[in-house]
């Protein structure tokens, strides 16, 4: 008979699995090796979502190692952009991108990028990328234009055709520059080689790794995080199924890696943490009623595909919290959906005095009544 988890030890296993709380790590390649990636369509919710998950690492080490390669931004799960550790960004990329850019590929044809014309702008952009500094979205329309390939920079051509070529593995995201305007480079001169991984083997790693930065979970969760078809999702855990248990969670079934503490610190460790936009905590799973109530839903994602910074307190959203900017101060504003849990604002108060130190500047706690 599987065991039982109720969701309050449901949401703690989830809690340290996704370095949420217990011990963390000191360096921001192994926290984001944890959780595998972290979506990342501009670099401030990026950096975010890594500073609850360190112990003492700042903005600065986390810019650092994106500017020399050892995280790397490109488009991954769900077709979207996420950094990785530059470890994992080929073998995920080759396993993912064949899924996004194949569902792509009636956009572009919209566009007017059909799949003759993208091999020609993939060749062509092979030449000015090669032995060039990182280039950004202009200067790489202008240099395809002097290769033969006319992309028309006031429409949706260019990102298309760069995210297509980042799902062949083509290019990934260089440094950002100092507007933080996004840069392209060829991934062969920016990652390092790996051995090449069969489909099947990636597919186990990817579920693997996926329950040791999330679990437990369902298919159901891993499919919603991956983006993969659902037939390969669940080739996927039935690949690992000798490395998992089955569990009931939340009267559920789900599974997660043999050696999960499914009891960790019973209730010694309810920790207030302000998460960053797009966290995994809220986008790592199917749903969010585990840790969401449905009223306060829209206040986290009003439209589209905007997930807003939240407040957790014991493992459930109870805010939201912006951070505004002037000069070289900031305030974070915290806008609870009622009245704080105890305890609630001295967490709030340390969770901001960790956000000054990782940001390097003063930063003011308000929180709206």
């Amino acid at each position: 008979m599987s065991p039982e988890l109720s969701a309050q030890r449901l949401r703690a296993s989830r809690l340290v699995a996704q370095l949420l709380t217990g011990k963390a790590p000191g360096d921001p390649v192994t926290a984001v090796t944890r959780v595998v990636a972290l979506q990342a369509q501009a670099p401030g919710p990026a950096r975010l979502a890594v500073r609850p998950r360190t112990h003492r690492v700042t903005a600065a080490v986390v810019d650092h190692a994106c500017a020399d390669g050892r995280l790397v931004r490109t488009w991954a799960m769900r077709g979207t952009l996420h950094l990785l550790a530059a470890q994992d960004v080929r073998w995920v990329v080759g396993l993912l991108g064949p899924v996004f850019a194949k569902a792509g590929r009636r956009r572009r044809e919209q566009l007017g990028l059909d799949d003759a014309t993208c091999e020609r702008a993939l060749a062509a952009l092979q030449r000015v990328l090669h032995g060039s500094e990182p280039l950004v979205r202009a200067d790489i329309v202008a240099r395809l234009r002097d290769h033969g390939v006319d992309i028309d920079p006031k429409t949706q051509q260019p990102p298309h055709l760069l995210s297509y070529a980042a799902n062949t593995g083509l290019i990934c995201r260089g440094p950002d520059t100092q507007r933080e305007e996004p840069s392209y480079v060829l991934m062969d001169d920016h990652v390092p080689p790996v051995r090449p991984m069969a489909r099947e083997d990636a597919l186990a790693e990817l579920a693997r790794r996926y329950l040791a930065g999330h679990g437990p979970a369902g298919v159901t969760d891993f499919r919603a995080w991956s983006g993969l078809p659902s037939g390969e999702a669940k080739q996927a855990f039935a690949a690992i199924a000798d490395e998992t248990a089955t569990v009931t969670a939340a009267g559920e079934p789900m599974v997660a890696l043999a050696d999960t503490d499914l009891d960790p610190h019973g209730d010694q460790d309810k920790p207030v943490r302000l998460l960053g936009h797009f966290d995994p905590f809220l986008l790592g799973y199917r749903d969010r009623a585990l840790v969401l109530d449905a009223a306060h839903a829209k206040d986290v994602q009003a439209g589209g595909g905007f997930v807003r910074p939240t407040v957790l307190a014991a493992g459930r959203v109870v805010g939201t919290w912006s951070l505004k900017r002037t000069g070289k101060k900031a305030q974070a504003v915290v806008t609870p959906f009622s009245r704080l849990p105890r305890g609630g604002r001295e967490g709030l108060e340390a969770e901001a005095a960790d956000l000054a130190r990782y940001l390097g500047h003063p930063v003011e706690l308000a929180v709206a009544s």
